[in-house]
């Protein structure tokens, strides 16, 4: 059974928006894939436990600094974070998550583990990669987090490389400028196998400490249900969203009166009892 969700995020009308449309993914994900629209049918994470990154391949750092993943790996368990930093939504809430989750970790990035930011749109810059790097490390708080979370940009075939070994798969939108992708992290072992993934914006704590034990330990953990989180666009100069997410929305509005309906129905058959026993006393 595939069971679906909608979760509407906050709208603002002074730029494009998204609404995020999550997908419970507990079997059959071909099948819920193919229910999305084409679009997204070839955006989703596809888990690839067990695989080797590619350590070689050569990215940039947030001075512009050619340096290769193996610079990253060998000694630590890394949470790897792919996203683009100029996400008006989406990837900033995978960040957001990722920085509530580590907040409450007893372990420091940089000490016992390394982050690793990547953009997978290669226009990107080092200048946004260090502004982004900025704003995380001042969210995050902990000293010696600038050693060891790293934000880095680089060439289409590197990101293409990359995006490709971990199971990412996303797709640009020439007439937005923007990327349709799904949301999640992963934990790799410090000889660069993937090791664990976690799915949606939210990621328990406890479950991250553990998986970063596992890791460094190089155990592979288990496939894991998928809550995928996509986007759709709001153009604010039509007024309208796209006839899916009308959908949706005309779905939740019927959801919901069904729901109240049976909230008042439950609240009349109560009273109605009392009613009875009252007059029966």
């Amino acid at each position: 059974m595939v069971r679906t969700m909608i979760r509407l995020n906050e709208f603002r009308h002074c730029r494009p928006l998204f609404v995020c449309l999550a997908l419970l993914l507990c079997v059959g994900p071909v099948r819920a894939q193919a229910s999305l629209p084409p679009s997204l049918r070839n955006v989703r994470f596809d888990q690839r436990l067990n695989e080797q990154v590619p350590l070689d391949l050569v990215f940039r750092d947030e001075t512009g600094t050619p340096v290769r993943l193996a610079d990253y790996f060998g000694k630590k368990p890394v949470i790897l974070v792919l996203a683009y930093f100029r996400c008006p939504m989406l990837c900033t809430e995978v960040l957001n998550g990722l920085v509530r989750a580590l907040l409450n970790v007893p372990f420091d990035v940089g000490k016992e583990f390394n982050v690793l930011t990547v953009s997978f749109d290669h226009r990107e810059t080092p200048a946004l990669a260090a502004a982004k790097k900025k704003t995380y490390l001042e969210r995050y708080g902990r000293p010696g987090a600038e050693n060891g979370w790293h934000f880095l940009t680089g060439e289409e075939d590197s990101i293409k490389g990359l995006t490709q070994a971990v199971g990412f798969q996303y797709s640009y939108d020439p007439k937005n400028d923007q990327f349709a992708h799904a949301s999640g992290i992963m934990v790799l072992t410090p000889e660069g196998k993937i090791s664990r993934y976690f799915y949606d914006i939210n990621y328990p704590s406890r479950d991250v400490r553990l998986g970063l034990v596992e890791a460094s330990e190089n155990k592979i953990g288990s496939p894991v249900d998928q809550v995928l989180l996509f986007c759709f666009h709001y153009d604010p100069m039509e007024g309208r969203y796209g006839p899916v997410i009308m959908n949706f929305v005309r779905l939740g509005g019927v959801l919901t009166v069904i729901s109240l309906g049976i909230f008042m129905g439950v609240l009349w058959r109560q009273e109605r009892r009392k009613a009875l026993a009252a007059e029966r006393g």
